[in-house]
Order: structure tokens, then C-alpha cells, then sequence
């Protein structure tokens, strides 16, 4: 009699315990969780984002700012294109951009970078933002890119310090480059961007390793409104599977 009585007490307590601790484990699942990312000497995760959902909307927070909107649509407007269409202009005297790309650029805001494209005749061009701005700008992650494998023979990007994964940055730039394309990215390397940047770059060489199907084509400085590095990537060509 006391033995069954006492399988039952323990039977009772393993029950009550059990419905004491589902709350506690579904808070656990759902709840934002601390963002972990790979960390090294060259490149370095900004702390302080306890979910991805936090991340963007922090991003979104800049983004939307209604008075950075209207200096990218008037006053950088003006300012930037020529700026951009020189670069661009540089890379197709050096082969790695022509008339006939289809190219994208990545975290273009407003598409000052897309209509510089168009205005050197580089006609196929589109830009991905968490907002969009039509026609120059239609929405996407670029962790997540909307668009489908080998689609773009050139890309460009000068937000690379926005990746929360840079990895993942890197890796749907690949998927989406078309063999023999070309990724070219403006980054900092001599001075911290600004405080809506996730991560800080100080060589090259995280980018080298990451771009594990490309070979680099140039590394060179420029003045790119605050970024000082432009770093060129060619997509190498699929190999053949072996019989």
C-alpha cells in the first residue's frame, strides 16, 4: 500500500512539473534569441542584435527615415550619379562591365547607383532594398536574394558593412553571378562606418576566403563617399561533373 502510494506522489509531482514547465519552453523557442556569427581578426560582428527581426527593423529604421529619403532623392542625387557612373565607367575600360549586362546592385536605396548604370548605357540594370523605390528598386534581402540562380553577369555593392552574415551576403551574390560575372564591392578599411553598419572589415582577406567560387581580380582605393577599397571578383566557370 505505501509503495503504490508512493509511485503515485511521484507520478503526481512528474505531471505538475511537466505542466509547470511548457510555458517556460515555449517562451524559450518563440522568443528573439541572441544572434551568434562567426568573428575573426579581419572582420568583426557588431554585438547588440538579439534577432534577426531586430536587425532589420534597425536597418529599416534608416531606410525609411523620411529626411535621409529626401537628401538621396534630391541633394545625393545629383551628387552621387556622376560619382558612381565614373566608377562604372572604369570597370568597362577594364572588361569587367559592358553594355550588354544584366546587372544588380545591392542595398541601392533609392537607385542612385542603378540610374548611374543606365545613364553609361548599361540599360538591364535593377537594384534590391528592403524598400523598395520603382522602377530602379525592387525589394529583396540581399541574405536572401529574389532572384534565381546564374541570373546577373555583373553586381555591386558598397553596403557590404550592413550584412549581419557576411557569409550569407557572399554566398547568394555567388548563386545569382552567372559564371564568368563579376561582383565588385566598395568597402572601409581604414575607418568604422556609421552606427547602422553590423560589422567592421579591416583587410580583404575575409572576403577572399568567403568568395570560395570566384577569383579576385583587383583590390584598388577609391573615395566612395566614405569607403576607401573597391574589391573585384570574378566568378569562376562551373567545373564538369566527373563520370
Amino acid at each position: 500500500m505505501k509503495i503504490t502510494l508512493t509511485k503515485q506522489f511521484i507520478l503526481r509531482c512528474f505531471l505538475i512539473s511537466l505542466f509547470l514547465s511548457i510555458p517556460l519552453i515555449f517562451l524559450h523557442l518563440f522568443s528573439p534569441q541572441p544572434i551568434t556569427n562567426t568573428t575573426t581578426k579581419d572582420l568583426r560582428i557588431r554585438p547588440g542584435y538579439t534577432s534577426y527581426e531586430n536587425y532589420i527593423q534597425r536597418q529599416l529604421n534608416k531606410t525609411l527615415n523620411p529626411k535621409l529619403r529626401k537628401i538621396w532623392t534630391t541633394r545625393d542625387w545629383n551628387r552621387k550619379i556622376p560619382v558612381f557612373a565614373r566608377f562604372f565607367e572604369e570597370l568597362k575600360e577594364k572588361n569587367l562591365l559592358q553594355n550588354t549586362s544584366k546587372a544588380l546592385c545591392i542595398g541601392a536605396r533609392v537607385g542612385q547607383e542603378v540610374e548611374a548604370l543606365r545613364r553609361i548605357g548599361v540599360i538591364d540594370s535593377v537594384g534590391i532594398d528592403l524598400v523598395p523605390y520603382p522602377p530602379l528598386v525592387v525589394k529583396g534581402d540581399f541574405h536572401n536574394q529574389p532572384f534565381q540562380n546564374d541570373t546577373f553577369d555583373f553586381e555591386f555593392s558598397n553596403v557590404f558593412d550592413h550584412a549581419l552574415y557576411p557569409e550569407k551576403f557572399v554566398g547568394e551574390i555567388e548563386r545569382t553571378l552567372k559564371p564568368k560575372g563579376v561582383c565588385v564591392l566598395h568597402v572601409a578599411l581604414s575607418r568604422r562606418a556609421d552606427k547602422y553598419s553590423a560589422n567592421d572589415l579591416y583587410s580583404v582577406e575575409p572576403l577572399v576566403e568567403m568568395f570560395k567560387h570566384s577569383d579576385l581580380v583587383h583590390v584598388r582605393s577609391v573615395d566612395g563617399f566614405g569607403l576607401d577599397t573597391e574589391v573585384a571578383f570574378r566568378k569562376k566557370l562551373k567545373q564538369p561533373r566527373s563520370l
